[in-house]
């Protein structure tokens, strides 16, 4: 498909506050309903992992907690709620540091921080954690919803996270069905017919990224987002997200050194 073919569509689809054990695809029928919209072959829902972990009871009362040891220390640390603190170790892989308010996580694979443990959009003293297998909620929704539209869907499961050095969140995909979410255009040619060599698209984080602008993260009440048009290539799966190893990756990677290469690099060299 050349690209002044493509054009891609956004609908946001607003709905009532989700609450535990509700039946999120029930929700998003009758909120598609109400907005006019049926869903065609080849769109794409992306899905907010906040409204998909309340659905699914993933929703903790902080005074039902009792904080450890080590989380009074690290929540005093970095200066997070110690019950708060104590969710993020029992949720994430590794801890590697982190600022005032939030610690860096190694949460399923990927950085994210507080292992995605969240107060906003949650009630009063409660927190939100993300889904416990997004892959497995994406499939679910994916075949509930196609099975009620007689078309192939997608789904994504996204987050939002800020970015090394840069101010403000972008999307990221935690879970994903019916289309593949990373491609690799290694081997294609750029327009001066250079082969690309170590190019991959993040098409699903992209999505997310585009969805996030209708979404917002206060109380816009936008839990999903409709994408048509994108141009995904659909298959009938739920794939794992890749991933690669830590010293693969060129910002952890080094990060994890603990060095620069060249303290002395000036700007206007």
């Amino acid at each position: 498909m050349s690209s002044k073919n493509i054009s891609i569509q956004m609908f946001g689809i607003k709905t009532p506050i989700i609450r535990e054990g509700d039946d999120i695809v029930q929700i998003l029928k009758a909120a598609l309903e109400d907005a006019g919209l049926v869903p065609v072959e080849g769109d794409i829902f992306v899905l907010a992992e906040s409204a998909v972990g309340t659905a699914e009871r993933r929703v903790v009362k902080l005074e039902s907690v009792t904080p450890s040891e080590r989380a009074k220390v690290l929540g005093e640390k970095y200066e997070i709620d110690p019950r708060e603190m104590e969710l993020v170790l029992q949720e994430c892989d590794e801890i590697f540091g982190g600022v005032p308010g939030a610690a860096l996580t190694i949460t399923k694979g990927v950085l994210a921080p507080n292992a995605g443990v969240d107060a906003s959009n949650a009630p009063e003293g409660y927190v939100i954690l993300l889904p416990k297998d997004p892959r497995k909620s994406s499939e679910t929704i994916r075949s509930r919803l196609e099975k009620s539209y007689s078309c192939r869907l997608g789904v994504i499961i996204g987050d939002s996270r800020t970015q090394p050095l840069r101010l403000g969140c972008s999307g990221i995909a935690l879970g994903v069905s019916g289309f593949v979410p990373v491609e690799d255009a290694r081997g294609t040619d750029d327009i001066y017919g250079k082969p690309l060599r170590i190019t991959y698209k993040a098409v699903a984080d992209n999505l997310v990224s585009a969805a996030e602008l209708l979404m917002g993260e206060a109380g816009e009440r936008v839990p999903c987002v409709l994408i048509r048009g994108a141009p995904v290539s659909m298959r009938n799966e739920s794939p794992d997200m890749p991933t690669i190893p830590m010293e693969g990756c060129m910002y952890f990677g080094n990060i994890i050194k603990g060095r620069p290469e060249d303290k002395n690099c000036k700007k206007n060299i």
